[in-house]
């Protein structure tokens, strides 16, 4: 399909054009984080759990709730606000990069021609790579601060961790704050092209997208946000066991991403790398659906700025 001059692409890759980019990123980013906290701190309950047979959503939700209160379900929601954001203002800031590079390459710096989907996807798998170091190191936070038991569950009533910087101290003593980091590429790159390969894909079947309504934004982010953990959940289990194993070397289950691949399958064969899907794809849909939907609009509200 070839449509009017994608929005996006229409003043060039200057450094205003990056900074739009990188600004309705970052909105999109605190969305995404208000909306998806409490649904990602059951998936990582689910995903860490090691109970048999392994607790619902719900009543890990129920756990949750009379264990440690409904502020408990925004856990560790500092770091992710502050980070997320940041996060996803890469994303989309190295995206639109990428698929402005691309169609320099083809000729047309305009961006008066689609790319194919194969190319939609390395866009896309180009901002999950970019994103990862700093991904990685801010979901091992939250991880750690959204699974820690409550204080009068320690030895001294103490918690294992004040707030996010302490966890930071103690992750960088044992050398583990970037533990995880492959997985989380291989993760990142694959969700990504996927996530925006799709929404691409569906804002194309629109004739004129700068006149595409605003719930079919949502509807469409929503769709890609299903289309991404389904293309990439089993890495972000390994992501969340290896990133809640122990800190000091002596005290690890896993040695390696391959290791943990390994036990996680030994453990509970092919479902184990789906435990928590559930919950994920319940979030993902208001998520992804929030997050492209503030990003475009706010793309269309700074278009003139």
């Amino acid at each position: 399909m070839t449509s009017e001059p994608i929005p996006q692409l229409d003043e060039g890759g200057g450094l205003k054009r990056t900074m739009k980019d990188l600004f309705a990123g970052a909105a999109g980013g605190v969305a995404q984080v208000l909306l998806g906290q409490p649904f990602d701190i059951i998936k990582v309950r689910l995903q860490t759990s090691t109970a048999v047979p392994p607790p619902t959503a719900i009543q890990t939700a129920l756990s949750l709730y009379k264990s440690e209160g409904p502020l408990s379900f925004y856990k560790g929601t500092l770091t992710p606000l502050l980070g997320i954001g940041a996060c996803v203002s890469v994303q989309f800031g190295a995206f639109h990069y990428a698929r402005r590079q691309i169609q320099s390459l083809l000729n047309d710096p305009a961006g008066r021609k689609d790319l194919t989907y194969s190319q939609y996807y390395l866009a896309g798998a180009f901002a999950g790579i970019a994103n990862t170091p700093l991904s990685a190191p801010i979901e091992h936070v939250r991880i750690r601060l959204q699974t820690q038991p409550p204080a009068h569950l320690n030895p001294g009533g103490v918690k294992l961790y004040s707030g996010p910087g302490e966890c930071i101290k103690k992750l960088l003593k044992h050398g583990s704050l970037y533990r995880g980091t492959t997985v989380t590429l291989l993760r990142e790159a694959q969700a990504y092209g996927v996530w925006f390969l799709t929404f691409e894909y569906l804002m194309n079947t629109e004739p004129v997208r700068k006149d595409v309504p605003s719930w079919k934004v949502a509807l469409y982010g929503g769709l890609a946000g299903e289309a991404l953990w389904l293309a990439s959940y089993p890495f972000d289990v390994v992501k969340s066991r290896m990133q809640t194993d122990g800190l000091a070397r002596g005290e690890r289950r896993y040695a390696s991403m391959r290791d943990c691949f390994g036990k996680t399958f030994r453990e509970g064969g092919v479902g184990a790398f789906w435990k928590g899907i559930g919950p994920t794809l319940l979030r993902a849909m208001p998520v992804s659906a929030g997050t492209f939907f503030v990003v475009e609009m706010t793309m269309r509200a700074i278009a003139d700025v």
